[in-house]
């Protein structure tokens, strides 16, 4: 079964640019080869980590949005594991929350309709101006 995950993970950061482009490509080979589609791959840039991690105080940030199943994303958190520039990853499962938001939207639209199809009320006209 097929579903949907986004897989964030926190580089070192002194990896030069063709380290990282590198390192990007290689797991999106290892993505595909456990049998996952990669829908995007989204670079967040440097940022400053909540704490240290593994004496790190910065990171860049990486974010991979999957489809697969279960089995895909463990072997990519192995892979991730293992990788020695990775200094922290997480796995979401997102799908169900796409879910979720589709029938708030769907829930919201039927009540816009609603009120754009009942006439608004009548103002009433303004009193004449009093002369003196």
């Amino acid at each position: 079964m097929q579903r949907r995950y986004e897989v964030m993970f926190i580089v070192r950061p002194d990896l030069q640019e063709e380290e990282l482009d590198k390192l990007s490509s290689t797991l999106e080979g290892h993505a595909t080869n456990a049998g996952a589609t990669v829908k995007s791959i989204e670079r967040m840039g440097k940022r400053r980590l909540a704490y240290t991690v593994r004496k790190f105080a910065d990171g860049f940030y990486i974010l991979l949005t999957v489809e697969a199943d279960g089995k895909a994303i463990h072997e990519i958190e192995r892979r991730l594991r293992v990788s020695e520039p990775v200094i922290k990853f997480i796995s979401v499962r997102i799908d169900e929350e796409e879910k979720r938001l589709d029938k708030i939207k769907q829930i919201r639209a039927t009540k816009v309709k609603r009120s754009a199809s009942e006439p608004a009320p009548a103002e009433p006209a303004p009193a004449p101006a009093a002369t003196a």
